[in-house]
């Protein structure tokens, strides 16, 4: 799998939540003028900057396969990364890792993480990945098509809660006859 540029992927525009005013928002792969302001993205979304220091270091090493921005009156207010993942019990199966996914906490509810994780998981497909696995929110991730990751007999390398690792196919039956254990990328252990 490899990354594509941004000439690859159409521009994606949609709206906001229904219950928000409208808020034109394009969704579009990364630029190198981008990485300061996606890192401040990250910054604002989460507690620490580990998820920040994480997308610098994925992309410093090149391992940032899909890296898209939300982009709204010229502001960066989003992001989402995806970087590839590994079933222990069958290599030549390509999956992603969707994470981190940010949106700054003024433009949150309003449909921009939902439009980030929808335009990713048609650039991952488009890249001829087979599935997508993510850390994060049960009541979330499931809108997407995301289940359990237990459904696909799948185990995360570190002890997370129940629920909170999903999994998705994006080739339809892929995964009838996969399991085992899946691991992320080393520079998920490094920050």
């Amino acid at each position: 799998i490899e990354p594509r540029s941004s000439s690859d992927v159409p521009l994606k525009r949609g709206v906001g939540a229904a219950r928000h005013e409208a808020l034109m928002t394009t969704v579009r792969i990364e630029r190198a003028s981008d990485v300061q302001r996606i890192r401040q993205v990250n910054q604002a979304a989460f507690e620490t900057s580990a998820e920040a220091s994480l997308v610098d270091l994925l992309r410093e090493r090149g391992k940032l396969l899909v890296s898209l921005v939300a982009e709204s009156e010229g502001q960066i207010v989003g992001h989402v990364a995806f970087s590839r993942v590994y079933l222990a019990s069958n290599a030549e199966l390509h999956g992603l890792g969707l994470g981190p996914m940010a949106v700054i906490p003024s433009h949150q509810r309003q449909g921009i993480g939902s439009q980030l994780v929808r335009t990713g998981l048609h650039q991952c497909a488009a890249l001829g990945t087979r599935f997508v696995v993510v850390l994060g929110h049960p009541d979330y991730y499931p809108r997407f098509g995301f289940l359990p990751a237990s459904h696909f007999r799948f185990s995360c390398s570190w002890p997370v809660p129940e629920g909170v690792f999903m999994a998705t196919e994006l080739t339809s039956g892929v995964l009838a006859s996969a399991k085992g254990l899946v691991s992320y990328e080393p520079e998920f252990n490094d920050v």
